[in-house]
């Protein structure tokens, strides 16, 4: 299937500030220079803000990660979790159209759809506040027929309750996730046969219903406002049950009142005791971090024209600007830096810390400002790709 950004698109995206803080703390998953790893999480990110993934949404994850806009849109492009059209405002119903929910009576979901929705899929409704969609298996084959809305299941369906679902979430109620047949999980429709004696020690919930009744955000935007927003290798002390992309969603009022309490942001630090250097402050960079010895920076390039520097393995356009605020234009200026200098670079490349030794700058720095070339820039220049 052909998949095309929608023709009309928001004229600008941005993280609301909680969940710029979200997608940063995913971003700390891994290592220095690895920061494109978190591209999916950062998409659906965006996605569960927005309602669905524009084009200024995904350029603005790929800006965040230093990823060229291509890359970014690959992935976008090739999972079909990233709705690139708009859908409906309440809810997108994703209906899986697969054997065992076919045969157990799909087609019959897919007819309410169609009258109580829209004709077709991705068609928004009369009142732009549903949409749907026929998909492959979601591996709830056991509780067949299923549809996916956000990130809970609704399971052992027929043509009623689906109707009914759509009908309470049209007024603003959020219907219970899991089997609408009463059954706990996706034990045999007809009843336990084993484990009987166990029956009375259940929750009232499974796992999965639980935690989406806990925080109740099936058909809710991610607008920031979520408890607690921080990623759990952050967070102090306890941790709660894990949801979607790694954020704890607490199970009830109780553990959500908790939450609050130990995501409550502490004291602002005291004002830096001196404003930053003219240079970083025209890119928003941060103090400069005393570590190593600061190397001998410059004011503007000489002669007025910079080095290219993305012929140096590891700098991209947006690290090229940020050496350039920093004072950095030129090979031989890299070239010269000794261990400690290199330590100070490292230190202060917000965002890519690290990334300079580990790829070696130095070194190719120094081919490059006597006008030889390396592997990289050879191939840069002549594909006119940049890493």
């Amino acid at each position: 299937m052909l998949r095309r950004l929608h023709p009309e698109q928001p004229a600008s995206f941005e993280f609301t500030p909680a969940n710029l803080e979200w997608a940063k703390a995913q971003m700390t998953k891994f290592p220095v220079g690895r920061q494109a790893s978190a591209i999916i999480p950062l998409l659906f990110r965006a996605q569960e803000q927005e309602g669905w993934l524009s084009r200024p949404a995904i350029e603005y994850v790929a800006d965040m990660l230093d990823m060229p806009y291509m890359r970014a849109l690959e992935v976008a492009t090739f999972y079909f979790m990233f709705q690139l059209s708009p859908v409906g405002s309440v809810a997108h119903l994703q209906i899986c159209g697969t054997t065992s929910c076919m045969i157990c009576g799909a087609e019959d979901l897919m007819k309410v759809c169609k009258e109580k929705i829209a004709p077709e899929p991705f068609q928004l409704s009369a009142d732009g506040k549903f949409s749907w969609e026929e998909v492959e298996c979601l591996g709830a084959c056991a509780n067949a027929p299923m549809m996916q809305v956000g990130k809970d299941y609704y399971e052992d369906l027929t043509e009623e309750s689906l109707a009914k679902i759509i009908d309470e979430m049209a007024k603003g109620d959020v219907p219970q996730p899991g089997s609408q047949t009463g059954r706990f999980s996706s034990e045999p429709a007809s009843g336990l046969t084993s484990l009987t004696d166990s029956k009375g020690d259940k929750e009232e919930y499974n796992g999965s219903v639980g935690l989406a009744v806990g925080i109740g955000d099936t058909i809710k935007r991610i607008d920031g406002t979520e408890v607690p927003l921080a990623a759990p290798w952050q967070s102090s002390g306890q941790r709660g049950p894990i949801g979607t992309m790694g954020q704890e969603r607490p199970r009830s009022a109780a553990q959500q009142d908790e939450a609050r309490k130990a995501a409550k942001p502490a004291a602002p630090a005291a004002p830096a005791k001196a404003p930053a250097p003219a240079p970083a402050a025209k890119t928003g960079a941060s103090e400069p971090v005393e570590a190593g010895e600061k190397p001998a920076l410059l004011e503007a390039p000489r002669d007025g024209q910079a080095d290219d520097l993305k012929m140096i393995k590891g700098v991209g356009p947006k690290l090229e600007q940020l050496l350039h605020s920093m004072g950095v234009y030129h090979f031989d200026q890299i070239a010269a830096w000794s261990a400690a200098e290199l330590a100070w670079i490292d230190a202060n490349l917000e965002g890519f810390k690290g990334r300079a030794s580990r790829d070696e700058w130095v070194a190719q720095a120094q081919k490059l400002s006597t006008g030889a070339e390396t592997e990289f820039s050879a191939r840069a220049k002549k594909d006119g790709i940049y890493e």
